[in-house]
């Protein structure tokens, strides 16, 4: 399961534009915590704090301990809402979640071996993501942090797929992540730019060389 977080909450009684920009300027930020089969809860949240968990991959795909005056409830992370220019948190979901009911989430991808493997190397590849997460189905003690991807033996264009990947115990691709009978490539090994144009380059000097040369031996007769 993936690791659990903390987040300090308390509970809100005013609504509207007003009071979230008011909440908002004393960095408290609106969220809403709903599910389980419980009434949606209004609560606030602090921004520093808030702030500092977004920074960290695992947050978004972890299961959260939500302390609110009530007690301490699980929750995953459902939306974030950020200001379009500003570092600012504008409103948070949170989704109640239950040992024995199945989550569907996003997780993270990890692409593990890059650096040892020959097309990158020995070729001097690189690493193109054409799929950097997956939406999986799990129950929560199952959840994890993210999804490891071996690409340490791929060579020059070389590809690893969707069905190479090996899922954690417990854990399923939700099938309408893609079209029935697709297998996506993930990851491709390939020529960076720097490597496609130095043929071009040098063959732009040579061509410079040899027509400095034919003007030296016209020159010469």
């Amino acid at each position: 399961m993936s690791s659990n977080y903390v987040l300090n909450a308390q509970s809100r009684d005013v609504f509207g534009t007003g009071a979230s920009r008011r909440q908002r300027r004393e960095s408290h930020i609106p969220a809403v915590v709903y599910g389980a089969g419980k009434d949606n809860e209004a609560v606030t949240l602090d921004h520093d704090q808030v702030m500092h968990s977004l920074e960290k991959e695992a947050f978004h795909s972890a299961i959260i301990d939500l302390q609110t005056d009530a007690g301490s409830q699980q929750v995953i992370l459902r939306e974030v809402q950020m200001h379009p220019h500003r570092p600012l948190v504008l409103h948070m979901d949170f989704q109640r979640i239950k040992a024995t009911e199945t989550l569907h989430m996003k997780i993270p991808l990890h692409f593990d071996g890059a650096d040892e493997a020959p097309g990158v190397k020995v070729d001097g590849g690189i690493l193109a993501h054409a799929i950097t997460e997956l939406d999986i189905t799990c129950l929560p003690k199952d959840l994890p942090e993210y999804i490891a991807v071996d690409v340490s033996e791929l060579g020059m264009n070389e590809s690893i797929h969707l069905s190479d990947i090996t899922l954690p115990e417990g854990v399923e691709l939700t099938v309408t992540a893609f079209h029935e009978g697709e297998d996506p490539a993930v990851a491709t090994i390939a020529a960076s730019k720097v490597a496609e144009e130095e043929p071009a380059s040098e063959e732009g000097e040579g061509g410079e060389q040899s027509s400095a040369a034919d003007a030296e031996a016209d020159k010469s007769e």
